[in-house]
């Protein structure tokens, strides 16, 4: 299985309005410039995500975006499923060997329950080295 740019670069702008949550509301163009990303990419992916109800767009001079829910209630396999849709190592998984089909199973729910479980508030707090930061585990 393999995440697109669609995904990751979803996630950097869901994790960045994390750090951000209860603040003012951050525009697409500060989150381009921080990461050394398309800003107009980053506009085709804020769309879907608006639609699905985990982010709100605020008008004005000071606009921009923010989470529509707590980061503790927002998980990464939200953001996943919107941007890339259903996660899935292999398709037609009726059409393989028992045996494979049931490894494809076992690997399918392993990287689900990892993204299930992992919030954006621990994406947010996340910090590389500290040895107290959230570990993931597959």
């Amino acid at each position: 299985m393999k995440i697109s740019t669609k995904g990751r670069y979803g996630l950097t702008i869901m994790i960045e309005l994390a750090k951000k949550y209860g603040d003012r509301p951050i525009s697409l163009k500060s989150i381009a410039k921080a990461h050394d990303l398309s800003e107009h990419y980053l506009e085709q992916l804020i769309s879907p995500l608006r639609n699905a109800g985990l982010v709100k767009s605020i008008r004005g001079a000071y606009g921009g975006y923010v989470l529509a829910d707590h980061p503790a209630k927002i998980t990464a396999a939200d953001v996943i499923r919107v941007l890339e849709g259903p996660i899935s190592p292999v398709e037609g998984l009726d059409e393989e060997e028992p045996a494979k089909r049931e490894l494809w199973i076992r690997v399918r729910d392993a990287v689900q329950e990892v993204l299930d479980s992992t919030t954006l508030e621990d994406l947010a707090k996340y910090s590389d080295g500290d040895e107290e930061s959230y570990m993931f585990y597959i």
